[in-house]
């Protein structure tokens, strides 16, 4: 098999599947068999492949399947349809919120896939076929995937969930300005999944109610539970970025009460001192006629009239209610 043709599988309409070389591959995409081709986008015979053996098809297609950059959209074009998702990016070194996108042309008896990088998903309904328990058809495969998709993707939602609730506990235990970063980086997260997740949702309710003759009614079943899944996954995300946003709301109120809290205690303090500042100032200039120069006891005079001082001013200060 080339090496821009990742995957190729003849379906045997049982939940097997037969896999294909580069020529069958090739014939398989135009006969009346059902087939599935999966293809690398960052292979540049796969444009080739494309341009060569679905030309039959809008340009169209083959454009949308390599495009650089996509959002998850399904198109209806006769009877097939251009389907593009994204999954959660669970690849070694990756962050999950950096979502894969699969892009597929799928039609009563072809499916052609193309990928740019790895998704778990794919790999899932292969396993599936080998074993014999796979999609027997196209629609089959559709919510397969789908399926699979969301699986992967309910894990790492109840983790952003229960980052959020540990945060959460720590500011209302013990505020502190490590967890400002922590909780902004939740945020973002939810609202980098939100933004694929939201168009994924409309993308599959389009599906479910399209009029292609190869959805059945167990397909279209399927695809309603998997649009409950991604609409409640949606609202979970809408949930957990405003709970951050309160969150971060609430540690930054904690964070100013205590700012202002700690100020307001030097201030004062500095009140209390200033007067005392002002008479040692005012009593340490070097110049003749100052009282008790002569006295030997001015000093302990001076330091007890200052004691009776702070002490006045501390009575004050508390029947004002300054602290």
């Amino acid at each position: 098999m080339s090496d821009h043709i990742l995957l190729s599988y003849a379906f045997d309409g049982a939940g097997g599947a037969k896999v294909l070389d580069n020529e069958e591959a090739s014939k398989a995409a135009a006969d009346e068999q059902i087939a599935w081709v999966h293809l690398d986008a960052n292979h540049p015979d796969t444009k080739v492949w494309l341009d060569s053996e679905i030309s039959y098809l809008d340009p169209f297609i083959a454009e949308a399947l390599l495009a650089e950059e996509t959002s998850p959209r399904m198109t209806q074009i006769g009877d097939g349809a251009l389907i593009i998702l994204r999954g959660v990016n669970l690849n070694e070194d990756a962050k999950p919120e950096d979502m894969v996108s699969i892009r597929m042309w799928v039609d009563s008896h072809r499916i052609i896939s193309v990928r740019k990088r790895k998704l778990r998903a794919v790999r899932d309904i292969e396993e599936k076929l080998r074993a014999g328990h796979g999609p027997k058809n196209a629609a089959e495969f559709v919510c397969m995937l789908t399926a699979s998709m969301f699986n992967r993707f309910e894990p790492v939602l109840t983790t952003l969930d229960d980052a959020t609730d540990t945060i959460e506990e720590e500011v209302l235990e013990d505020a502190s300005t490590n967890q400002r970063e922590r909780i902004v980086g939740v945020r973002k997260q939810a609202i980098v999944f939100r933004r694929y997740m939201a168009p994924q949702r409309d993308a599959i309710m389009q599906m479910h109610g399209s009029e292609l003759s190869w959805l059945t009614d167990k397909s279209r079943r399927h695809l309603q539970e998997s649009y409950s899944r991604v609409k409640r996954y949606v609202d979970d995300l809408d949930a957990i970025r405003e709970r951050a946003q309160i969150v971060k709301d609430e540690l930054a109120n904690i964070l100013a009460d205590r700012l202002n809290k700690n100020m307001y205690v030097l201030s004062v303090i500095a009140a209390i001192f200033l007067p005392l500042g002002f008479l040692t100032g005012l009593l340490g200039i070097n110049i003749g006629g100052i009282p008790g120069s002569e006295n030997e006891n001015a000093f302990l005079l001076f330091s007890g009239g200052l004691i009776v001082l702070v002490v006045a001013q501390v009575v004050i200060f508390k029947k004002l209610k300054w602290f």
